[in-house]
């Protein structure tokens, strides 16, 4: 068991509820407007699937804000602090989204995170980025150089 220091949010990270409004013959399922909390800037946005029991990560990002959301299926993203001068720096934050948990997750530059498959069934999750993707703008880390246990 690797003991860790897991906090409810770390500095910069924000959860927004999200709507989910039912209409006959299919639901409309809200992710982002221009002016709510969190969005800074339009880059791209893209889905990205996950496979049951898969883990993709770690990666940070240097300038690009993340701002994810889970329509279909159940994820976790678990994420870790070490920036210098943040007030939960060495803190783990988990959250898990799925349509029955509808939550945007914002995550700010220099957070590392990584994210598995919950569910039985291929999970998707939509990024709404604030600038296009760029491989240098990224740093990426095999699961084992940050210490979190994956049950």
């Amino acid at each position: 068991m690797v003991d860790i220091n897991l906090t409810e949010n770390i500095d910069g990270v924000i959860l927004t509820s999200l709507g989910i409004i039912e209409v006959e013959g299919g639901n409309v399922l809200h992710a982002m407007r221009n002016g709510d909390n969190g969005f800074y800037g339009f880059g791209e946005a893209y889905f990205s699937s996950v496979e049951h029991k898969v883990i993709k990560g770690w990666k940070r990002h240097f300038e690009m804000t993340l701002n994810i959301i889970v329509p279909i299926g159940h994820i976790r993203f678990v994420l870790f602090d070490d920036r210098d001068n943040s007030k939960t720096k060495g803190c783990f934050q988990e959250v898990t989204l799925s349509r029955n948990n509808y939550q945007r997750l914002t995550v700010p530059p220099m957070i590392w995170f990584a994210f598995g498959g919950l569910a039985e069934e291929s999970s998707l999750l939509l990024n709404v980025a604030s600038i296009p993707h760029r491989r240098e703008e990224q740093e990426n880390l095999l699961l084992d150089e940050i210490r979190y246990k994956w049950d």
